[in-house]
């Protein structure tokens, strides 16, 4: 069934052939005989409607225009009902679209044109304004209605996907920050080790050539002393490398600042505004500032995703100072209260705050979190990058 429903969200033309099929085989609504050259006229509505979740603005421009002559010159009268159908698809694609204000534009000039139906404007017709309202309007509410119910159906799902897209790369850094933690703590054991073990070898080498004419038998327990050493620290560097021959230099290179701009536009494209605005020279920041900076940003996206209403803005603001011999990165992550229903939130491991407050401390930073005056929330910290 998931394989039936992708393939028609690849090719969406496909669920518009039964809309098609019904528009060419509905019945001529009028009750005037229908000349033939006349009769072929609604069926022009077609063409337009093919290209209409590319330019919805045009095609009902071009859909409502045509009814528009349509009844000026009574070919209305003969029938109404593919116009109606034409008309209602192409408001339910703006509504879908986004566009509700040109949408309610166009959903003023329907009305006036069913009402001027209605009441008898050029039309040869014994059918009245009641039909109108009674018939057709609630065709077009139920097209406006449609269209809000699937546009915030596509919208919830894109916004799922990106909370999804997101937790996973939150859950992906917690990862490397571990895999990183673990081999700096390696690398201090094997520096320790080393460092001891090639103490060892230069003390008893040298000590080896100062008594290798007196007693060979020191010698050749230095020699023992020696080899031992060696072999310790051929086995420590073993296990070292067995440790970080696991693929990690095959990953992916850590996020810098440059990528700010895509991670603001994937959450963007789930539906939330956000705006980036950047400030200050980000040359000669270092890749640990430049990272935590990412990181940092990301956490907040994140929490705003998971926690804020489905109509929440967000504003990204950083500065990077200018290079020196000591500069201040400063970053403030906002988002407004806004006022739909939270959407369900995805399982939170509750330490997020938590882990950017470690981020800045690493930096002799700051961090300042807490709700908003509109009921939104702010996430403000300071990295201070010393030079070299």
């Amino acid at each position: 069934m998931r394989w039936l429903l992708d393939r028609f969200r690849a090719h969406p033309w496909v669920t518009d052939l039964p809309l098609y099929a019904w528009f060419v085989f509905l019945a001529p609504t009028g009750s005037s005989p229908v000349p033939k050259a006349v009769l072929l006229v609604p069926y022009l509505f077609l063409v337009p409607l093919l290209w209409r979740r590319r330019h919805p603005e045009i095609v009902a421009v071009l859909i409502v225009a045509g009814v528009t002559a349509q009844y000026a010159t009574e070919i209305w009268a003969y029938d109404r009902g593919r116009g109606e159908l034409a008309m209602a698809v192409a408001l339910y694609t703006l509504v879908r679209a986004g566009n509700r204000r040109f949408g309610a534009l166009i959903a003023v000039w329907i009305v006036a044109l069913d009402i001027a139906w209605g009441l008898g404007w050029g039309v040869t017709t014994d059918q009245g304004a009641g039909l109108a309202i009674v018939v057709t309007l609630p065709l077009h509410v139920a097209a406006w209605a449609l269209g809000e119910f699937f546009r915030a159906r596509q919208r919830l799902s894109a916004e799922e996907t990106s909370k999804a897209e997101l937790a996973a790369s939150e859950q992906e850094a917690r990862a490397r920050a571990a895999v990183a933690e673990e081999r700096t703590r390696i690398a201090r054991e094997l520096h320790d080790v080393l460092a001891h073990s090639v103490s060892v070898i230069v003390v008893n080498a040298e000590g080896a050539k100062l008594m290798r004419d007196k007693d060979p038998d020191v010698v050749d327990r230095t020699l023992d002393t020696i080899g031992k050493a060696g072999r310790d620290a051929l086995a420590e560097l073993r296990r070292l490398l067995e440790v970080l021959h696991a693929g990690e230099a095959a990953r992916s290179p850590q996020p810098t600042v440059a990528e700010l701009r895509d991670l603001v536009a994937q959450v963007s494209a789930s539906g939330r505004e956000v705006d980036l605005q950047v400030t200050g020279d980000a040359e000669g920041l270092p890749p640990s500032a430049a990272l935590q900076t990412y990181r940092i940003v990301q956490e907040s996206l994140t929490n705003m995703l998971k926690h804020a209403p489905g109509d929440a803005s967000g504003q990204v603001e950083i500065d990077f100072g200018h290079e020196g011999h000591r500069r201040n990165v400063r970053i403030e992550v906002t988002n407004t209260g806004g006022t739909e229903p939270v959407a369900p939130r995805l399982p939170s491991s509750g330490r997020g705050i938590a882990g950017m407050t470690q981020r800045v401390e690493m930096f002799h930073g700051s961090l300042d979190t807490g709700p908003t005056h509109d009921g939104g929330y702010r996430v403000a910290a300071r990295l201070v990058v010393e030079a070299g």
